[in-house]
């Protein structure tokens, strides 16, 4: 993703932000959503690391706590031209992954204890494969970013219906506030949507040419989709469900069509064919 992108979307998010604070509370919103909006920014840059390994309850591990793990992530680091990154585990029995950190340098790859007990190795190493090739092409940091503001966004959407509005104290038609209660976190929803599908495609990309086995991950993602479907991730939020490899939420029909993934059916789709190409 390219930085102008990368600016756009952040710019957006943060004017939804304090868009949402003007028509619930007024100027005072405003005011309130925008010093809210400049300081979650820094912090997340800083921090959205920690935020959200601690949000899923991620251990960092070192090498002796995970030495099969480090060494899967050590040896694809170093065929993709990468520092070390940290390496953490999630205590979840659903199998999924991901990727955080403001930069290469600052990187955490994170999976589940499902993951680790359901995958063969050369899965495994696809999925890494993939969560670094986000990595690589820095989509780490505007994922976290977004998954930070959008926590805030509907943190703020949420408060809306226990706290006065001020349409409500000034006369004002009180449909508005009820209207952005539930836009908001629509508009959030979509502004991940747009960062999140098509990396997932370059992502999984990025893995079938570092590991040169396309079939792997698309076996993988079948496994892991199955997992999900059958014991949905308990700690699992919306807003930062586009980091995992698989949506960790659970839904079909028309909620699909707001999914922050491509539909896991296309991504396998692919991986098969480029594994026909490869041969």
């Amino acid at each position: 993703m390219n930085g102008v992108k990368t600016f756009i979307i952040i710019m957006a998010m943060t004017a939804l932000l304090v868009w949402i604070g003007n028509t619930l509370y007024g100027q005072a919103g405003t005011i309130l959503a925008l010093g809210l909006a400049i300081l979650l920014n820094g912090v997340s840059y800083f921090f959205s690391d920690r935020i959200v390994l601690a949000a899923y309850r991620a251990q960092v591990v070192t090498p002796e706590q995970a030495p099969d793990l480090y060494a899967l992530v050590a040896n694809l680091a170093q065929r993709a031209g990468l520092p070390m990154p940290r390496v953490a585990i999630i205590p979840d029995e659903t199998p999924n992954a991901f990727a955080t950190g403001r930069d290469p340098d600052h990187a955490v790859v994170a999976v589940t204890d499902g993951i680790l007990g359901m995958l063969s190795r050369q899965e495994l190493e696809a999925v890494l494969a993939h969560e670094l090739g986000h990595v690589k092409h820095r989509d780490i940091l505007i994922g976290s970013l977004c998954a930070v503001l959008a926590q805030a966004i509907m943190l703020l959407s949420r408060l809306a219906f226990f706290m006065p509005r001020s349409n409500d104290r000034e006369g004002g038609n009180p449909l508005a506030g009820i209207l952005v209660m539930i836009l908001g976190p629509i508009a959030a929803l979509l502004l991940q949507m747009a960062v999140s599908r098509s990396r997932e495609y370059d992502a999984d990309d990025y893995s079938a040419h570092i590991t040169g086995r396309p079939d792997q991950l698309a076996s993988a993602l079948a496994r892991i989709e199955g997992g999900n479907r059958a014991a949905p991730m308990r700690d699992a939020e919306p807003a930062t469900a586009h980091m995992m490899i698989i949506s960790p939420l659970s839904g079909g029909g028309i909620t699909s069509l707001f999914s922050t993934h491509p539909p896991v059916a296309k991504r396998i789709a692919r991986l098969n064919a480029m594994g026909v190409r490869m041969r």
